[in-house]
């Protein structure tokens, strides 16, 4: 009796969790991220941490250059508001910073998974099999350094998956998100 009562409840469960879990392919798309972070973010231990922006770290690889310098801007309003929200201050004019923000972003069909290991000595290696072909695999990637360092002392690659025809305004809150993900690890001051 037990032994009937046991699989009949596995079946049960089994059936409505089937039932709960159906998802549309953009849902599942578009929620689907591997990150990978490498190195010690303890440079921002120091209680005298300023932030700036890296010099030359934000790449922005696109199909569209037109909207590259938006996405940019769109990028570093995102990254500031996470670290000030965190505790974090940027180095006014008259000031050093002693740790330097950097970011890049690629789609696919501009940087394979290769060239952003070659370049950034990392790879997060999300699949695209089973992905509709309207959605592109993209790469974000946020580095901190120190200013006497040519490396990274900190980074994290995120990989996830957008829709590069949709409009970048809808695209925004996808940016805010998925910044907030990546420097979740980052220490509130």
């Amino acid at each position: 009796m037990t032994n009937i009562l046991a699989k009949s409840l596995a079946v049960l469960v089994t059936v409505l969790t089937m039932g709960c879990a159906q998802t549309t392919e953009t849902d599942t798309a578009q929620s689907r991220l591997t990150m990978v972070i490498s190195g010690d973010a303890a440079i921002l231990s120091n209680d005298n941490a300023l932030l700036g922006w890296h010099p030359t770290m934000f790449t922005i690889h696109t199909d569209s250059e037109q909207e590259e310098a938006e996405i940019q801007r769109h990028m570093r309003a995102s990254l500031t508001k996470i670290m000030q929200q965190k505790g974090y201050r940027f180095a006014n004019s008259n000031e050093s910073a002693n740790v330097l923000i950097g970011f890049g972003l690629a789609l696919e069909s501009q940087m394979s998974d290769a060239e952003i290991l070659e370049r950034a000595g990392l790879v997060a290696g999300l699949s695209t099999h089973g992905v509709d072909d309207k959605f592109e695999k993209g790469s974000v990637m946020v580095a901190l350094f120190s200013p006497m360092q040519q490396q990274p002392v900190w980074r994290v690659l995120a990989q996830g998956f957008t829709n590069p025809n949709a409009k970048l305004t809808d695209r925004e809150q996808r940016f805010d998100e998925l910044a907030l993900k990546m420097l979740h690890n980052i220490p509130v001051k």
